[in-house]
Order: C-alpha cells, then sequence, then structure tokens
C-alpha cells in the first residue's frame, strides 16, 4: 500500500515553510535524520554517503554536534550515533505534543477532501469512546457524537481497539459482547478477523451495526508502538468501499500512518 505522504496530509498537518532559510542548517538537519532513522551507530563515512555529500562534509558538523550533545562517538568503535540533546529534545517534544489536538485538526481536510464522516476515537473507561467527530454531505445516521462509547465486536472502531490493544485488557469485555451477541461469532472467528486487521492494519464494516453504511477504522501509535488513538471514516455503502486498494482506504492509512510519525512512530 502506498505510505507516502498525501495532499490530505499536506494540507492538513502542515508543509514545510516556504522562503529564505539558513542552507548550513538544513545540511545539519539531513545529518541528524540519517542518524536518527539509524537503529545501530555508523561511521562518517556511511553517514556522509546517507546524506549525500562527501566525509569532509559532513564531519565539521558532527565535531559541532558532538560540542553540544546532539551526538556521541563511542570510544571503543568510533562510530556515531545521536546523543543526550538529542533525546532531550525528543522528550521535550513528546511532552509538549498533544496528539488528540493534532489529530482534531488534521480531520477535518481529510473530511472534505473525502466527503465522508471521520470520527476520533480513544480508549476510555468503558471501551472505545468517540472524542471528536465530523459529518459529511450525505445524509447518515451513525452513533458517532463525541462521548458515545463503542463496542469491541461489532464496530470497525471497536474491532481497531480489540486488535491492537493487549489481549488482557479486552478479553472479558469482548466475551461479554460476544456471549450477548446474536449473530453468534465465534472468539477464534474474532481471533482470526483481528489477525487479519493486524496484517492489513485496518478494519472495515458494511452495513454492520448500520444498516447501508460502511465504516473504515485504523489505528495512530505512538513512538513506543502503542495504540494512541482510532480514526474511522464513515459513509453510506454505495460510497465508501472498505477494499484495502480503495482510495479511500489508502487515504486514510496514508493518514494514519503519518499522524503515527508525528509521534515517533517507526515501522
Amino acid at each position: 500500500m502506498a505510505t507516502a505522504k498525501t495532499p490530505i496530509i499536506a494540507e492538513a498537518i502542515g508543509d514545510p515553510p516556504s522562503g529564505r532559510g539558513v542552507q548550513s542548517v538544513e545540511v545539519a538537519g539531513r545529518i541528524l535524520s540519517v542518524l536518527a532513522d539509524s537503529t545501530l551507530p555508523m561511521m562518517l563515512r556511511d553517514i556522509a554517503d546517507a546524506a549525500g555529500m562527501p566525509p569532509g562534509q559532513a564531519h565539521p558538523y558532527i565535531v559541532s554536534f558532538r560540542k553540544i550533545g546532539l551526538v556521541e562517538q563511542e570510544a571503543a568503535s568510533g562510530l556515531y550515533r545521536l546523543g543526550w540533546f538529542a533525546l532531550h529534545l525528543g522528550l521535550a517534544r513528546l511532552r509538549g505534543f498533544e496528539p488528540y489536538q493534532m489529530a482534531s485538526e488534521a480531520i477535518a481536510e481529510l473530511a472534505q477532501t473525502l466527503d465522508l464522516g471521520v470520527a476520533i476515537s480513544v480508549w476510555g473507561t468503558y471501551g472505545p469512546t468517540i472524542i471528536r467527530s465530523i459529518e459529511s454531505s450525505h445524509n447518515i445516521t451513525t452513533n458517532s457524537k463525541p462521548g458515545t462509547v463503542l463496542g469491541l465486536t461489532g464496530t470497525a472502531t471497536g474491532k481497531i481497539w480489540a486488535a491492537f490493544l493487549p489481549k488482557q485488557l479486552i478479553a472479558k469485555r469482548a466475551a461479554d459482547e460476544l456471549k450477548a451477541a446474536k449473530q453468534g461469532t465465534t472468539a477464534r472467528e474474532l481471533e482470526r478477523e483481528l489477525g487479519e486487521i493486524r496484517t492489513e492494519g485496518f478494519a472495515g464494516t458494511d452495513g454492520n451495526p448500520w444498516p447501508g453504511i460502511a465504516a473504515a477504522c485504523a489505528p495512530v501509535f505512538d513512538y513506543t508502538g502503542q495504540i494512541q488513538l482510532a480514526v474511522a471514516l464513515l459513509g453510506p455503502s454505495a460510497v465508501l468501499n472498505c477494499a484495502p486498494d480503495s482510495p479511500q482506504i489508502l487515504a486514510l492509512l496514508a493518514f494514519t500512518r503519518e499522524l503515527s510519525s508525528r509521534l515517533g512512530h517507526k515501522e
């Protein structure tokens, strides 16, 4: 599936600012980006090669980074990695970053571009809870108002939370729902479906629990890999195509992956 930034994300979350900047700072950013993307310490020549410059150009930047703690060098191997100040900056960003506010601001553009309803949910005391929703031009009625608590086993949003939360957290609630449900889904069938959702990266429903209405939902993860919120699309079954390769699903996945990336998640 496509993972590149889409116009929806670019406009909703923000493109880099235009105008005159400081070239040396932008070069420094390329070097830091290489180190941030690496899971292991790196040699100077490999850093320079990945940043698209000769080692002689990269070396003065590395020296300055070491002086302020952005980069450190291992004594034994001589390899470079991000330093204590880089960690300090990252933690400061995370402490001051409100994922719910970010998502709330971003979904307006998503809803307008796709002309579908969009809802954000978090894990609340009683289960998946809607905290923000935007309606589309389609005349549909769903129980997706802020404050609504959704089931784990009968909705696309609920299934996302069931798929990506720790099993011990949702097991009893899901079992109770299956016992009370009329469709007769077994625990084994649910677990198989949740496995498919983890593989596909989204959940889709059509006509259930609302006849004639389709829904698709995808998770947003933070830097620890834990689900923080979920974003759902809602629309008439004739409009919202829940196939994995449909333009709407690809847009939803690109959107939630970008949000996850902004929270420091690495796939």
